[in-house]
């Protein structure tokens, strides 16, 4: 599909635009209300032998009245994990476009996703407004690189569309601010990547830490990942040249980040590690164990409140104070056997867990027992499911609050900032999480925001 403008242009608009009242309900109920009522004015039940089973959603199939339009932003390999694992297998969602600023992954998507239902439906397309201008779609999935998480979600949110974003959700506080101001003006429904928040052994944790049966809480582990480091790259790699836009648009490629000459070891990926695209190694991990931590400590809303400075490439032993004393220690060690591990230390015992876990560890195996019974009751407590995409898509439905919250989602995304900031300053740094500025530090505040390309500003 042709696009018809660029991006960057339709972004001051979109960003400077005087928001709207919040939206009751989603663009979705609209539609169906509309489609319900069509269908009594035309007569369609007059002659319930001539609807397809699959229109009443028998058979097992789901009424297109119940369905979720979804389309994809952003389409490398974490959102062929997404989709091909994940939305492709609810039978309440359909996809129904592709957009992608790199022609191979928009052709290879449409193939997969028309493979999937079996026609040829799926349209593509450069421009991201070409999406979000169609009043079928219900939502978005946005797997983006991480400079343009909080961009895409944004300007879909301000579209009527309700979002899924790969994580880290935002580069700054200052995005996460607006993120969660966008949110509520609109009546959106957002959901973060931290998918471990819906897990079954980080959730008997979590449980364990926030409902007491570890006793009272000292210390909370949060796992970094091991590779990269907190001072990244500010330098450019060497210029080749432009692509055809056709195959790779590189101006919308790079998104709000200062124009820097093309190099296709970015577009291979070769833009982790790099200040302008990443949140360095402290966000690779630590979007996913700090939501944790701040989930299970109940401090959904706040950040820790001292940051100091340690000596080292990765910040391994960051040992970051919430206001009642409760560390929280950032460490790049092996103390767990697999990715994104959490340990929860209190007066009681301890437990710890990590990707590839069969089971938690405890410090008393008797806690082991009542896994089970534990993870029920939080399920039912809560009504959210043993499933993150199924959390979002129950949540569009219901107008309900995901797991990964906007407000969870920039508050544990702030204590990531917040930890850079230490590192890349090179002192310990104090933050007031009520005002969400550093105590006395002016140099640390600027660094609260970064600035963004002509006509990618957020307003």
């Amino acid at each position: 599909m042709a696009c018809r403008e660029p991006l960057r242009r339709v972004l001051v608009l979109k960003f400077t635009m005087t928001p709207r009242a919040p939206l009751p309900v989603s663009s979705a109920c609209n539609r169906r209300q509309f489609l319900q009522k069509a269908a009594l004015a035309t007569g369609a039940v007059v002659f319930p032998s001539l609807i397809p089973a699959t229109a009443l959603g028998r058979n097992g199939t789901i009424a297109p009245s119940n369905r979720i339009v979804m389309a994809g932003v952003g389409f490398g390999r974490r959102a062929e994990y997404l989709t091909g694992h994940w939305f492709l297998q609810q039978k309440d969602v359909q996809l129904v476009a592709i957009c992608d600023v790199r022609k191979e992954r928009r052709t290879a998507a449409k193939q997969r996703i028309d493979a999937h239902y079996k026609n040829t439906d799926c349209t593509t397309c450069v421009e991201m407004d070409e999406v979000l201008s169609r009043a079928d779609i219900d939502a978005i999935v946005s797997a983006t690189g991480d400079r343009l998480h909080t961009p895409v979600a944004i300007r879909a949110m301000r579209a009527g569309k309700d979002v899924y974003s790969e994580k880290p959700a935002t580069m700054t506080t200052g995005e996460g601010q607006e993120l969660v101001r966008t949110a509520a003006a609109y009546g959106r429904v957002y959901q973060a990547g931290m998918q471990r928040l819906s897990e079954r052994n980080f959730i008997f944790c979590d449980e364990l830490a926030r409902r007491g049966f570890l006793g009272e809480i000292q210390t909370v582990h949060a796992h970094l990942a091991p590779w990269g480091g907190v001072h990244m790259r500010r330098d450019w790699l060497p210029e080749q040249p432009l692509p055809n836009p056709a195959e790779i648009d590189w101006d919308r490629w790079l998104g709000p980040c200062p124009w820097r000459p093309y190099n296709q070891e970015y577009v291979k990926g070769g833009w982790h590690n790099h200040y302008d695209f990443y949140t360095s190694v402290i966000g690779e991990w630590g979007s996913h164990t700090f939501a944790s931590c701040q989930s299970a400590l109940n401090a959904q809303d706040t950040s820790p409140v001292h940051y100091p400075y340690v000596n080292n490439a990765n910040a391994d032993g960051l040992a970051m104070t919430f206001a009642n004393g409760v560390k929280m220690l950032s460490l790049a060690d092996s103390q767990w056997r697999g990715s994104c591990g959490i340990r929860y230390i209190g007066t009681e015992g301890w437990c710890a867990t990590a990707d590839g876990y069969s089971a938690p560890e405890v410090s008393n195996p008797a806690l082991l027992r009542d896994l089970h019974k534990i993870v029920q009751n939080y399920l039912l407590r809560t009504g959210r499911e043993l499933d993150h995409v199924r959390n979002f898509l129950s949540c569009v439905k219901s107008r309900r609050e995901t797991v990964a919250n906007p407000s969870l989602t920039h508050r544990t995304m702030s204590t990531v900032h917040c930890a850079n900031i230490a590192q890349w300053l090179g002192r310990d740094l104090t933050w007031d999480p009520v005002k969400e500025e550093f105590v006395n530090d002016d140099q640390a505040n600027r660094l609260r925001s970064r600035a963004s390309r002509e006509g990618w500003q957020i307003v």
